[in-house]
């Protein structure tokens, strides 16, 4: 019995393969249904919706005359706005470079210290800025202290993750190599780990540094310190000029921090 196959065509090449299958309509109709569900369970009505956005507006428009006469004080702030960043980065680095090898499973010098630091970092992840801020801000004061231990406690636990994975993923002939000349656990650390994943720890505690300068604007209004501080009293003044003047200012800084966040990145690369 002869099998069947498809038949040249008058021109003697393979006929096309077939149409493919379009989803659009099916992705389309199961969007509007999920839209359609999300609506129904919310209970959104969109008369409301629509009310709010016109409330929105009208409240935006508050904010249409900045008022910069008090630029030199708003600058000071955002200055230190950014130490707070800064130092909460560097105490984020710092921490993260001494727990990090504890949370590498093939450098960490026994299971329960592996886990218990995984879990020591996964707690900080889990601790909101805000959260540690009013913390710190009720144990220490209004100031940038809180602020900094807050931004450095959280990202803590991302930049001790981030280095202990990337420690994790180096060939273990990376680090038999310096144990055979007799290398203890430091030195394993500094001699291999390190170096190994120097760019990736550069990049991650830039974007870390990136994050906090966004973080810090935020926990001012907390009573963290900072140009948030002000911020946070000018909305309770209804002081909508000076506020927008705060405003564009965290904004602006935001901007040039991350094109310069993205300039080192390259230099590194």
């Amino acid at each position: 019995m002869l099998s069947s196959s498809p038949s040249p065509s008058p021109t003697g090449l393979s006929p096309l393969p077939p149409k493919p299958t379009n989803w659009i309509p099916l992705w389309v109709a199961l969007g509007v249904g999920l839209v359609s569900l999300m609506i129904w369970h919310l209970g959104l009505s969109f008369p409301t919706v629509l009310a709010g956005f016109g409330n929105s507006l009208e409240y935006l428009s508050r904010y249409r005359t900045p008022d910069f006469s008090d630029w030199p004080r708003y600058v000071l702030l955002m200055l230190q706005t950014l130490a707070i960043a800064l130092w909460g980065t560097v105490f984020s680095f710092t921490s993260s470079f001494i727990l990090a090898p504890l949370g590498a499973k093939n450098l960490s010098p026994h299971p329960a210290v592996y886990r218990s630091t995984r879990e020591l970092f996964n707690f900080m992840r889990a601790m909101p800025d805000l959260m540690l801020a009013l913390i710190f801000v009720s144990a220490l004061g209004l100031g940038p202290l809180p602020g900094i231990l807050a931004l450095g406690v959280h990202t803590t636990g991302f930049l001790g993750k981030f280095f202990a994975e990337s420690m994790e993923r180096l060939p273990a002939g990376t680090y038999d190599g310096v144990r055979c000349t007799g290398a203890g656990f430091i030195q394993v650390v500094m001699l291999a780990a390190v170096p190994s994943i120097l760019p990736e720890m550069v990049g991650y505690t830039l974007y870390i540094l990136d994050r906090n300068v966004r973080m810090a604007s935020v926990l001012g209004l907390v009573g963290a310190g900072g140009i948030g501080l002000a911020l946070h009293s000018n909305l309770r003044l209804f002081r909508y000029n000076e506020s927008a003047a705060l405003i564009i200012i965290i904004l602006v800084t935001i901007v040039l921090v991350d094109y310069l966040s993205v300039w080192l990145r390259r230099r590194i690369s």
